[in-house]
């Protein structure tokens, strides 16, 4: 009977293990060799993916990545579709925004210098492609692309650190997420663009970026409510979102967002003919309030904003950022600025 105990015991034990499968990732200190637990990091997200990839035991995951540069060479592809609403893959900091003794300088670094491939419109790199459901991406840095965006007047380069292709894919949280760029120098073309539903940006920040998020195709089907809430977009050089005619306006929530010093606000598919609604937000020094894209090479010619339903939206006034690396709220809006009510940024517990 104590045999028997014992083996059951040991079997709920590798069964909790399993359900809790968790791989640590550290581009200093690691080896893809090493066992992937705290002590013994991997050194790259690839070797975390395959690894992911190949574990069918049914349970959630976490890739936790430790501060430094985590470069990409190749686009990291999660393919294994065995995640749920409870039971996710997470990929995330080991220091997040809320946490005590988090500094800017502790988010990971997420570079990707993926070699280009073609796409429409030019070549494109891409960072990390959950091409699965139930995905939460948090408390990461985003850099802009090495690579210049400028091939001739008919071609571009793009990065897209967050892709993912499938139409008929839902739930994809980004969540306390930097992205970082500049047009000149490391060029950020959008920071998530994601066909499918469930596309959920929460207390991100989007600096100098060309477009923050494209909330992109659908296969024509339902799912669960996209979303951006709590969020800074500054210095969008063309849009602060984009939805298509595929972004069905009755399932998306637009809320307590700041876009600012930006180009256009809000920039739709050619065609489209969904109405939104956004409410408790800011939107300052823009150029046009609503415009058409139709693609990479696309303008956004100012447009009628009859499509746009506006509650408690402020459409005037300026924000200061705050640059100085030393503060916590570095690249967020500064104390005292206009629009810190609203609570946008990194921070989802008050400070």
């Amino acid at each position: 009977m104590t045999k028997y105990i014992l083996s059951l015991l040991l079997f709920i034990m590798n069964l909790l293990l399993i359900q809790a499968e968790q791989l640590y990732v550290n581009p200093q200190t690691g080896n893809d060799g090493n066992s992937g637990i705290k002590s013994q990091p991997l050194k790259t997200m690839m070797e975390a993916a395959k690894r992911v990839n190949l574990n069918k035991e049914e349970g959630a995951t976490t890739i936790i990545l430790s501060e430094g540069v985590h470069l990409l060479t190749q686009t990291v592809v999660f393919t294994n579709d065995k995640y749920t609403l409870k039971n996710r893959l997470v990929i995330r900091a080991e220091v997040m925004p809320d946490d005590a003794d988090w500094t800017p300088q502790k988010m990971p670094v997420v570079v990707t210098a993926v070699p280009l491939v073609q796409g429409v419109g030019g070549e494109e790199a891409k960072g990390i492609q959950p091409e699965v459901s139930h995905v939460t991406i948090e408390g990461l840095r985003f850099s802009g692309s090495p690579d210049y965006s400028y091939v001739d007047g008919n071609n571009l380069r793009r990065s897209y650190p967050i892709w993912r292709d499938g139409k008929t894919l839902d739930d994809l949280l980004v969540t306390q997420c930097l992205f970082a760029g500049n047009v000149d120098v490391l060029p950020l073309h959008v920071g998530v663009i994601a066909n499918g539903y469930g596309l959920v940006i929460d207390h991100c920040v989007f600096f100098n970026c060309k477009n923050p998020v494209v909330f992109w195709k659908t296969d024509g089907g339902t799912g669960s409510r996209n979303a951006m809430r709590y969020s800074l977009v500054y210095g969008c050089y063309f849009s602060g979102v984009w939805t298509t005619q595929s972004t069905d306006g009755e399932s998306f929530d637009f809320h307590h967002n700041v876009i600012a010093n930006s180009s256009t606000v809000w920039v739709r598919e050619k065609g489209s003919t969904r109405k939104y609604r956004a409410s408790d937000s800011l939107f300052a020094d823009y150029t046009n309030l609503s415009g058409y894209g139709s693609g990479p090479l696309s303008g956004s010619d100012a447009t009628s904003t009859d499509f746009l339903e506006m509650k408690n939206v402020q459409t005037t006034g300026s924000v200061t950022i705050e640059k100085d690396q030393s503060k916590r709220n570095y690249l967020q809006l500064a104390e005292g600025s206009m629009g810190s009510n609203l609570k946008a940024g990194l921070f989802k517990k008050d400070r």
